[in-house]
C-alpha cells in the first residue's frame, strides 16, 4: 500500500511574529503506524523540501516516545527534509492520503487548489482519507460531485473551539475549525479537550487533536486493509 502524507509549508503564525508549521506528533504517530503496516510512505508539501515544524510541538511538554523516535530516525528525517511538491503528485499513485495538522494548514492547505483536487479525487476514486486536528480545515473548499460542500451531512470532528481558546489563538487563526465544519453543514462533534477522538463517515476519517493522530492512523489502516481485502 502507498500512503501520501501532506504537510503544510506555512510558517508564520498570523501577525504575531511567532513561528508555526506542522505538529510533530501528528506526523510521527501516523508515520510509524503506516511503517508498521508495511506501507510505502511519501511526504508532500505545497512548496516541497523541508516543511516548517511548529517549534512548540518539539518542546519537552509535547514530546512523546514517537516524536523522539522520529527525530533520531535518519530515514524519517531524510524524507522530511525532501518532501515532494504537492502539485507534482497524483491521487492515482496512492492508496490513501493522510493530513497531519498544526496551525500552518489553516493558511496554506486550506486555500490550496491542488490540495482540494487531491482530496476530491481520492474520495471519488473510492479511496479513504484522514485529516487530524487543524487539518480538517483543509476541507473548507472541497466539494462533492454535485458541488455541495464535501463535509455536508457527514459526521466530522476537528480542533475544538475550546482547545483553540486554551492555546490563546482564537483571534489569531484565519478561521476556527469547529465553526467552519459546522458552517459547511458537517455534523460536528467532539470529545474531551486533548483526549483522543476519531470519527469515520464512509471514506472520511477525522481526528480532533494531536492525541487523535495515532488512533486516526489506526482507523485508516483498518479501512484500507478492509478495502483491499
Amino acid at each position: 500500500m502507498k500512503v501520501l502524507l501532506v504537510l503544510t509549508s506555512h510558517d508564520e503564525l498570523g501577525d504575531t511574529g511567532r513561528k508555526t508549521g506542522f505538529w510533530l506528533e501528528e506526523l510521527a504517530a501516523p508515520y510509524y503506524r503506516f511503517q508498521e503496516a508495511g506501507w510505502e510512505i511519501t511526504l508532500a508539501s505545497p512548496k516541497g523540501g523541508r516543511p516548517p515544524l511548529d517549534p512548540k510541538s518539539n518542546e519537552p511538554d509535547f514530546q512523546t516516545d514517537l516524536t523522539r523516535r522520529f527525530e533520531s530516525d535518519a530515514e524519517a528525517t531524510a524524507a522530511l527534509a525532501d518532501t515532494v511538491r504537492l502539485d507534482s503528485v497524483s491521487a492515482d499513485d496512492f492508496d490513501t492520503v493522510f493530513y497531519p495538522g498544526g496551525h500552518g494548514p489553516l493558511w496554506d492547505l486550506a486555500e490550496d487548489t491542488d490540495s482540494a483536487r487531491l482530496i476530491e479525487t481520492t474520495l471519488r476514486s473510492g479511496k479513504p482519507l484522514a485529516v487530524v486536528c487543524h487539518a480538517p480545515g483543509v476541507l473548507r473548499h472541497t466539494v462533492d460531485e454535485d458541488g455541495t460542500p464535501l463535509v455536508r451531512g457527514k459526521k466530522v470532528t476537528g480542533f475544538a473551539n475550546s482547545e483553540e481558546e486554551a492555546v490563546g489563538l482564537t483571534e489569531i487563526v484565519p478561521f476556527l475549525v469547529e465553526d467552519e465544519l459546522k458552517r459547511l453543514g458537517g455534523i460536528y462533534s467532539k470529545g474531551d479537550d486533548w483526549a483522543p477522538y476519531v470519527l469515520r463517515d464512509g471514506l472520511l476519517i477525522t481526528g480532533q487533536n494531536p492525541a487523535s493522530s495515532g488512533p486516526a492512523a489506526d482507523a485508516l489502516v483498518e479501512l484500507v486493509t478492509k478495502a483491499g481485502a
